[in-house]
């Protein structure tokens, strides 16, 4: 079978080696198949930090994504990866020129190309992907980003002068769904994460904020994860020999932007339940997002569901405020981009009313009823006639309510189940005794 090479190469002089530095004129080699072969993953450790486990390491890896190999420089924490490939071919850290002596694994997991005197040319703390070490710093307009499998959506942790805050993009779309802004509306001019917290600084490199860890053991990392978009803050547990997250920002299935899918509703018991809407051709029902179409320009004609007990974790969608519910739907009406719209009420007065208008339909959620809140969907007219109006509207009261009705009945069932036996037992001992 032939073979190819995934190398990297140090190109200057070589004076020898030691575990934490590759120095110049070294060449590592990695060999991947010629074919592409799905789930593929080659990795060669390189060099180490040369401290207790969990130690910084970092390795050249090949891995097989979206139909070719993409060879990365990846730095671990123990066994967690902080730097993944880019999908991209070929990578230059624009140092040429400037007397770059090794490669180096500094204790910090900062990886650095450094000069005869020891001066930092190039560090990997500069380009961060979705990890945020201890000791690194963020400034303002700097992010965070995290890649979904199978998903053309991301998450970012963006640093801005007012606040932090984690986001979820598609395209040129872009809602947040979590934020911590400092007290006194003081300005945040950059981030760095603590023994004991993450830290937000003014321009004074004054601390005027942190988002504290509740475990004695030193924070490692900060994460943005991948499958959740969740933030974490992570410490390594010696009883367990694993890291735990000591916070994380979203403490609810339900709060996560993806927790369900598209024209999925996310309910108390975190189980997901799709909008299903009867048509009057077949009296089908569709399977959240299938059937329904994405988009609506194009002349097409539309009209508003509502769904009562149901609302949007996603938060920075264009905002009308003193609208009525139906000027609200109808605002999403003129929009052919408008897929959803929330409308929100907390007295019923005409001027504490506001209207929300988005172009994606997901991050919905399962609220109480009575919250003034009123979530609706756009979809083809027709697709339901004026007698099953009713019907939809219950439909996520009903079934959304049977789904956690379900939970509740074998929950109470399981336990009449163990006091019956219970009672059984207590009944056959006291015979025996006597």
């Amino acid at each position: 079978m032939k073979l190819y090479l995934c190398s990297i190469l140090i190109l200057l002089v070589n004076y020898g080696s030691c575990d934490s530095a590759i120095h110049v004129g070294h060449r590592i080699s990695l060999a991947v198949p010629s074919e592409y072969s799905a789930g593929f993953i080659g990795r060669a450790f390189l060099m180490d930090a040369n401290q207790l486990e969990p130690n910084f390491r970092v390795a050249l890896s090949a891995e097989a994504i979206k139909g070719k190999y993409s060879c990365s420089l990846e730095v671990f924490l123990g066994d967690v990866k902080l730097k993944g490939p880019k999908e991209r071919v070929g990578w230059r850290t624009g140092t040429s020129g400037q007397g770059v002596e090794r490669l180096q694994i500094l204790r910090t997991g900062n990886l650095v190309l450094v000069d005869v005197l020891n001066q930092i040319k190039w560090q990997s703390f500069n380009f961060p992907t979705d990890v945020m070490l201890r000791g690194q710093r963020l400034e303002v307009a700097t992010r965070l980003s995290s890649f979904p499998r199978n998903s053309t959506s991301y998450y970012t942790f963006e640093i801005l002068h007012n606040k932090i805050a984690l986001y979820l993009n598609s395209g040129k779309l872009k809602y947040s769904y979590w934020e911590f802004k400092p007290s006194k509306n003081r300005n945040i001019t950059f981030v760095e994460l603590g023994s004991k917290g993450l830290e937000l600084f003014n321009d004074k490199h004054k601390k005027i904020a942190q988002i504290a860890s509740w475990r004695i053991q030193p924070l490692r990392f900060l994460a943005l994860g991948n499958k959740t978009g969740n933030l974490g803050l992570y410490f390594y547990s010696p009883n367990t020999e694993k890291f735990e997250a000591s916070f994380q920002a979203l403490n609810s299935t339900c709060d996560l932007p993806l927790a369900c899918k598209p024209y999925g509703i996310c309910t108390f018991s975190n189980a997901c339940s799709c909008i299903r809407l009867l048509t009057k051709q077949n009296g089908m029902s569709s399977d959240c997002n299938e059937g329904t179409p994405r988009k609506f320009c194009g002349g097409a004609q539309v009209e508003m569901v509502e769904l009562n007990g149901v609302s949007s974790v996603l938060r920075d969608a264009p905002r009308r405020v003193n609208v009525s519910k139906t000027a609200c739907a109808n605002l999403c009406l003129d929009d052919c981009k408008c897929v959803a719209a929330l409308h929100s009420s907390e007295d019923g007065a005409e001027n504490s009313q506001e209207c929300f208008l988005y172009r994606l339909v997901v991050g919905i959620k399962q609220v109480e009823r009575g919250t003034g809140l009123s979530y609706m969907v756009k979809v083809p007219k027709g697709i339901h006639d004026s007698h099953s109006k009713p019907s939809v509207k219950k439909w996520v009261l009903i079934v959304v309510g049977v789904v956690d009705g379900l939970i509740i009945v074998l929950v109470l069932g399981g336990l009449a189940y163990y006091l019956i036996q219970k009672r059984r037992k207590n009944l056959s001992g006291t015979e025996n005794n006597t």
